[in-house]
């Protein structure tokens, strides 16, 4: 596992019980993702990401290959609380725990697809 700076945005991978966690970009739903830090490495961006926008503790734990083609970075998060803590961005109702197979209309990138595809058909 590396822990090199992170550069570009950072997309946080959550899956817990067959379900991927999104959260509202626009007119439908994303990955949430934020911008690292200084000094900050992919999976921590990851993490931060999630607890502000959602409130949920993951643990960012391994980096996608490869990054897509915007120089955005993918990262596989543990889900370490089974509910959210006060002050996310998005209230628990506002984010949604997508069943896998209803995330085909939702834009992924190509490294997430493939990931996914190793748990549940998408």
């Amino acid at each position: 596992m590396s822990l090199e700076q992170a550069e570009g945005a950072v997309r946080a991978v959550v899956v817990y019980d067959g379900r991927l966690l999104l959260v509202p970009e626009g007119d439908g739903w994303a990955l949430p993702s934020g911008t690292p830090e200084p000094a900050e490495s992919a999976q921590a961006t990851a993490a931060r990401a999630v607890y502000e926008l959602t409130g949920y503790l993951v643990d960012g734990t391994e980096p996608l290959e490869p990054r897509d083609a915007a120089g955005e970075t993918a990262v596989v998060c543990q889900l370490l609380s089974g509910s959210p803590s006060d002050g996310g961005r998005f209230a628990p109702e506002q984010v949604r725990w997508a069943p896998m197979e209803e995330t085909a209309g939702t834009p992924l990138p190509t490294s997430v697809r493939t990931y996914l595809r190793g748990h549940t058909p998408v």
